[in-house]
């Protein structure tokens, strides 16, 4: 049995205003600014460095070449490969340096995202499809490689390699460059207008990409593999994915084509630039105006195809940073998720656990916003019972597992079974109440401490696509291969594992598909024995074997639980009848409680529920 899943924690669909998302971006990037820093005496070098060059080339056109200087045409000659070396050189380093901090920057924002998704609660996960927690962690910070690699320098550079240029060409002719830049508002504002069209593009683009990829995730595992083939879904899984791949080819195609047009004929006119120039000296001469000399002429066009490449280059960083916001904006609504289990600012940590565990009027209803955990927790009466209370739901539970004692969970499907197991390893908070381990609320303690005093057996068993001996370290990584021996044999899965070509090496493939439903489960309760916990909590492990199977299970169960507090919900009632305290469910409520025996005597709800196992389960003869 699954809790029902409690609403969706979905990213707001309200986007935060540009300037507000720019300077988060900005913040990104604050703890590089040392290197930042050098990145731009780099540009700003290299800016006045390239700039140089066409003044040389007039000395060479208007002195040395007509006063047949050779003497000053070396030197120039001379300077003008050595500023080409110097901006090589001066390149080089701002890739380097500009590379790394973009690396670093797209790091710590994998790091963010994974981190906050640890600490996400459970209902998270219930409610969102894995493949779109992946696609933002791949696609969507992969596709801000280009931006915080390359973008931030090259707008520097750019921008830095502009101004000197207008500077430079104001200096040789003022009337010139006025001329050169009339039409430059009305480029801006051009590709101001693309990359808000390509923003909107890729923010379309991303969210398919996660649909295909939750697609791919669901579709191409495992399980995912046996059901389509098992149900003969094969062609027409292929046929959906080729709809959605259609789909995204057509967002591709627009978002590649978006403004190319317009942004083409920013670059004819640029280009033409030169022409338009020549024009305007001529005219300019003909009329009667001062002549230009062919030095500085040659110069001026010389700086304003200088200043073509970082214009064209600046006005396509300004829709590439336009376009890269979509994806900013779809991690930054991930990292703004927000976080209703945490750790106390003052947390306790048990060092000697005796493992009691108590349920003090306890409330949980999905629907409900759980309390504050940084405020004391006090007991909270038993609220009404609702009109239609959904699957889950709990009200004013009061129960007691004294340390090292034994409390068997039973009740009909949707009675909160689960969700009672769920409060104390605080995979969910309680919206009303507490659960208390020793004595002490378990918001009160610090993660790592409720993380080795409660350990959780449950159906569905996770393996890593691992060897089984890392899939047994997850749970204690310093473990000795005795320990891990031990673990295994107290499960009874040893001499299963010695018996395989590779033994604890042996890969267990993806979920642990290499092994059977029972391997998998002595698996998990070996990995549980490894880590010793106090307090146990068993969730239906054994309801989905066969009989047979179950036994064996059950044996490595027995041995788990041994001198240790365990809680274990139960389907199969045969698993739960030499429970200390057996406790009956129904509608989240505590309908009855008592040993086997003095449950049957009631002759109630359990009686019931024992009469109806006795006649769905087959009696199997001993072997």
């Amino acid at each position: 049995m699954r809790p029902d899943t409690p609403p969706s924690w979905t990213p707001s669909a309200q986007e935060p205003e540009q300037p507000a998302q720019v300077r988060r971006i900005l913040r990104l990037f604050h703890p590089y600014r040392g290197r930042l820093a050098v990145v731009g005496l780099l540009v700003a070098a290299s800016a006045l460095v390239s700039v140089a060059s066409p003044f040389l080339l007039r000395e060479i056109l208007d002195t040395a070449i007509p006063d047949r200087r050779t003497g000053l045409l070396t030197l120039l000659a001379l300077g003008m490969i050595a500023t080409a070396v110097v901006n090589s050189v001066f390149g080089v380093l701002q890739t380097l340096i500009s590379t790394t901090v973009g690396q670093r920057v797209m790091h710590d924002l994998r790091t963010a995202v994974y981190d906050r998704l640890q600490r996400m609660p459970l209902a998270f996960f219930t409610r969102t499809r894995t493949g779109e927690v992946q696609s933002r962690i791949a696609n969507d910070i992969g596709g801000m490689q280009a931006t915080v690699t390359s973008t931030a320098t090259s707008l520097v550079s750019n921008l830095t390699s502009v101004v000197a240029s207008v500077v430079a060409m104001l200096a040789l002719d003022w009337r010139l460059t006025v001329v050169s830049l009339l039409l430059l508002p009305v480029f801006v504002w051009i590709s101001r207008r693309v990359g808000a069209e390509r923003k909107k593009i890729t923010s379309q683009r991303q969210k398919q990409m996660a649909a295909m990829s939750a697609m791919v995730t669901e579709s191409l595992s495992v399980s995912g593999i046996l059901l389509g083939r098992s149900m003969g879904r094969s062609e027409s899984l292929t046929q959906q994915f080729a709809q959605e791949s259609e789909r995204l080819v057509g967002l591709e195609v627009r978002s590649n084509m978006a403004g190319r047009w317009r942004m083409s004929t920013i670059g004819i006119v640029m280009a033409a630039m030169p022409a338009l120039i020549y024009w305007a000296a001529g005219i300019a001469l003909q009329a009667g105006g001062p002549a230009v000399s062919i030095g500085t002429l040659v110069a001026f066009v010389s700086l304003q195809q200088g200043l073509l490449r970082p214009t064209v280059s600046l006005l396509s960083t300004g829709v590439q940073v336009q376009t890269s916001l979509a994806l900013f904006a779809r991690i930054f609504e991930y990292l703004d998720l927000p976080i209703d289990i945490t750790e106390p600012a003052d947390p306790v940590r048990l060092e000697k656990v005796r493992g009691e565990v108590r349920f003090d009027g306890v409330d949980f209803d999905y629907d409900s916003a759980p309390p504050d955990p940084s405020k004391t927790p006090s007991k909270t009466p038993s609220k009404g019972p609702s009109k239609t209370p959904s699957k889950g739901t709990l009200r004013g539970i009061d129960l007691t597992v004294p340390a090292g004692g034994s409390l068997a969970v039973v009740g009909p499907t949707g009675s909160g079974k689960t969700t009672l197991s769920y409060l104390v390893p605080r995979l969910y908070d309680v919206t009303g109440g507490r659960v208390l381990i020793d004595g002490v609320d378990v918001r009160e303690l610090d993660f790592d401490s409720l993380a080795r005093t409660v350990g959780v057996v449950s159906q569905e068993t996770y393996l890593f696509h691992a060897s089984v001996a890392e899939n047994l370290r997850f749970a204690k990584p310093d473990a000795t291969d005795e320990e891990i021996v031990a673990a295994a044999e107290a499960a009874q899965i040893h001499d299963h594992i010695a018996s395989l070509p590779d033994g604890y090496d042996t890969l267990v493939g993806e979920r642990g598909y290499r092994f059977s439903g029972g391997e998998k489960q002595r698996l998990a309760i070996a990995r549980t024995i490894l880590r010793d916990p106090p307090v146990l909590i068993l969730d239906e492990a054994t309801s989905a074997l066969d009989t047979r199977t179950e036994q064996a299970v059950q044996e490595a169960i027995d041995a788990l639980s041994a001198g240790r507090t365990t809680i274990t919900i139960a389907h199969r009632l045969s698993t739960v009848r030499d429970a200390d305290q057996i406790v009956v469910l129904d509608g989240g409520r505590t309908v009855e409680r008592g040993n086997h025996e003095e449950l049957l005597a009631k002759d109630g709800r359990y009686a019931a529920l024992v009469r109806r196992d006795a006649h769905l389960s087959p009696v199997v003869p001993a072997v």
